[in-house]
């Protein structure tokens, strides 16, 4: 009882060596925390949650509290549920008796060498509970026996407990001996170790075996007859069998064959994303822990892996006995299965417009070379990062995306959070993929290609990245050779076709159909052609993206699907205010909520909200309007740095737009309003935004004056020519009327 399970080092009273404290998994059976051993790892159930980490009980009346700073992923995202069994390790024990635990990237007895309860009376192997409790019942007999036996049980005893220490030994090296084989994979000098031992407990028999050797002889043609059979059995490779019939498969030895499209290295074992024609699913390959294994593997290589399916923490996953690299042939006969499989499943079979929106329909060609593009990411497993504004019209834009392409990748992958792995939405503060976003954009995907070993991204512009003033952003991210799609409504430059892989646009494409296309209708098309089965989610999804006179054809569909006028106003009123408050959070669970599965009660709420607080800005700001007739131009002029909540709802836009909208009558009006070194225009005409900034820049020549954003109306100029860039806009504006 005094040597190390994995090394057989002497250790005195306990069962595990220094040098393999993290190797071993402990059940505790104690009472008290100070029992604990800081840096081992533990067995334990799932208590409950709270904001700040995990509960997890250790034994009855020990807990300990995973703290949220100890995982290494999200706090939400974790699948445990009250009552599982995790492992943990413990960090330490404090003096009140709380225990610190931290995280275990291993998560199953067999990611670890051993396994040994803890109790306060030392520890020990879990088979040798049954054995100490015969231990003392013999014990017990002997004591109650007469004295003249007890010489002959002591002699008895002997030779069992010796055959038993023995038995130990050679099971231990039994299994280190197999766990080296495995590594390199000589199944030879493995076949060569089972003899030995089979030979060694011959030898151990004794007069047994040369019973069983008699009895041999006498069935020698039987037997010889049955061993040529199992070698046969033995020389037979398996099936390649798909990716997707592995869920049925629990339990079996498979052959699968595909593409390396992840590596990750576990505590335990190095875990092999490996993709087929059909599906993607974990490949787990051991060493020993925290060893990397088959280090001349990489992504993008044709593998063959043979191995056990298991479910994994309720995912499928494939226990490795042998990952080969392919070459030549064999690799080229899997790619060319993948990009076949590609070509079939990308492409969508068509285009059906949401409506029958024929502006929609005119730029079919576009959509399904974006639907494409996304479909094909996912068959890649390829990482997709949506990119849009964080409007209300952004918002049902990315959110359509996301509704579309998330059960296209619980399809492909079998791991539960591939969902959270493979696909991004990233509102922007502004409708403008600038240096900002797209810096921090290039830091994830490269920290994720070098850390993780993760494809580089496709992103997914929607109603952003389309004109110029994006073009430092997009340039950025062209220099790592990443796929970039733009899809957008509203505004866009012929400078910016060159510099995507795709752009959608009714203003480059000249189509002839409604002009007041919103970016959101467009998508919401675009989505239902990359996933077809939730065409029914979508319909209601255009009419909430429209802030004022959405086409009929819209209502009707939103109507169709159940939602009234009133409801769509709240749905779109609930995103804008969610959408403004951390705006550089996705909300993925919060929006998806509102649009898709909301019975009212939570929209109505945030939308009371809304409108609460809208109109408490509008009244303070219509209030301190300013008005002035320029060459036939009504003009409404606000400053608002002085008379709006510049940090607090509703942005400037959205109260502008709404402003604008009470005021404007059909006559030439214009809402300009002026801050300290931007200001925003709004006018009842086709105006532009970039004539206006050049036409200011000439009448203002000292105040650097230049279109900020397009879409927004925004123009940025140096603060201390404000007084001279007000006056500038005003003559440029109504110059254009």
């Amino acid at each position: 009882m005094g040597s190390c399970i994995i090394c057989g080092t002497d250790v005195g009273g306990g069962r595990v060596c220094d040098s393999h404290q993290e190797d071993v998994v402990f059940d505790f059976r104690g009472d008290a925390p100070d029992d604990l051993v800081p840096s081992r790892f533990y067995r334990g159930v799932v208590d409950g949650y709270a904001e700040f980490g995990v509960f997890v009980d250790l034994a009855p009346g020990v807990t300990g509290l995973l703290h949220r700073s100890e995982l290494d992923r999200r706090l939400d995202s974790l699948d445990w549920e009250p009552g599982d069994d995790v492992f943990v390790q413990v960090k330490g024990v404090r003096d009140n008796g709380n225990v610190d635990l931290g995280w275990s990237i291993r998560q199953a007895d067999r990611e670890f060498r051993g396994v040994l309860i803890q109790e306060s009376s030392g520890e020990h192997l879990p088979d040798e509970d049954v054995d100490d409790d015969a231990e003392e019942s013999a014990a017990d007999d002997e004591s109650d026996a007469p004295e003249s036996g007890d010489t002959d049980g002591a002699e008895a005893d002997a030779p069992v407990d010796e055959a038993d220490d023995a038995a130990e030994v050679d099971e231990g090296d039994g299994a280190d001996d197999a766990e080296e084989t495995d590594d390199v994979d000589e199944e030879p000098v493995e076949s060569q170790t089972t003899n030995t031992h089979e030979s060694d407990a011959a030898a151990d028999d004794g007069g047994e075996a040369a019973e069983s050797a008699s009895a041999t002889t006498a069935d020698g043609e039987e037997s010889a007859e049955v061993d040529a059979g199992g070698s046969d059995a033995d020389d037979s490779e398996p099936e390649r069998v798909s990716i997707t019939t592995l869920g049925d498969a629990v339990g079996d030895s498979v052959r699968i064959e595909g593409e390396v499209v992840g590596v990750r290295q576990t505590g335990g074992p190095t875990v092999f994303e490996i993709s087929d024609e059909t599906g993607a699913v974990d490949v787990a390959a051991f060493v020993e822990p925290g060893v990397r294994a088959y280090p001349d593997v990489e992504v993008g290589d044709a593998v063959r892996v043979d191995g056990e399916v298991e479910s994994h923490r309720g995912d499928i996953q494939v226990e490795s006995d042998a990952l080969v690299l392919l070459e030549g042939e064999d690799a080229e006969t899997v790619r060319r299965r993948l990009a076949e499989a590609l070509t079939d499943e990308a492409r969508p079979e068509g285009l059906q417009p949401l409506a029958g929106d024929e502006t929609v329909a005119e730029l079919a060609d576009g959509l399904l070379d974006a639907a494409e593009a996304v479909r094909r990411a996912v068959l890649e497993s390829r990482p997709i990062v949506v990119r849009h504004p964080a409007t209300a019209d952004g918002y049902v834009a990315g959110a359509a995306v996301e509704r579309a392409v998330l059960p296209l990748i619980r399809d492909e992958h079998a791991k539960s959070d591939a969902e959270y792995h493979y696909f991004t939405r990233r509102p922007l503060d502004e409708p403008v993929y600038g240096m900002d976003a797209a810096t921090n954009d290039a830091t994830r995907m490269l920290q994720d290609r070098d850390r993780h070993d993760e494809k580089l991204p496709l992103f997914l512009l929607v109603g952003a990245g389309s004109t110029t003033e994006s073009a430092d952003g997009i340039d950025l991210l062209s220099v790592y050779g990443v796929d970039a799609v733009v899809v957008d409504a509203a505004v866009a430059d012929p400078e910016t076709r060159d510099a995507v892989d795709t752009l959608v646009s009714p203003e480059l494409a000249d189509a002839d159909g409604d002009e007041t296309l919103s970016t959101g209708a467009l998508v919401a098309s675009l989505a239902s052609a990359i996933n077809d089965e939730v065409r029914a989610d979508l319909r209601h999804l255009p009419a909430v993206s429209y802030w004022a006179d959405a086409p009929e054809r819209y209502v009707d569909l939103a109507r169709d699907a159940g939602y009234d006028a009133e409801r769509v106003a709240e749905l779109r009123e609930a995103v804008a205010l969610e959408a403004y408050y951390q705006s550089y959070q996705d909300k993925r669970e919060l929006i998806a909520d509102l649009l898709f599965s909301d019975g009212g009660d939570l929209a109505a709420h945030v939308s009371e909200q809304f409108r609460e607080k809208l109109e408490t800005e509008v009244e303070t700001a219509d209030a301190n309007v300013v008005t002035e007739a320029v060459d036939g131009v009504e003009f409404a002029l606000l400053d608002t740095d002085g008379y709006t909540h510049r940090y607090d709802f509703p942005p400037t836009p959205l109260l502008l737009d709404d402003l604008h909208r009470r005021r404007a009558d059909g006559e030439p009006f214009a809402t300009v309003g002026v801050g300290t070194d931007e200001l925003y225009v709004r006018t009842t005409a086709d105006v532009s935004v970039r004539d206006v900034a050049a036409r200011a820049a000439e009448l203002a020549p000292a105040a650097d004056v230049a279109t900020a954003g397009v879409r927004e109306g925004k123009i940025e100029f140096l603060s201390g020519e404000r007084d001279a860039v007000e006056d500038a806009v005003v003559a440029a504006v109504a110059e254009s009327f």
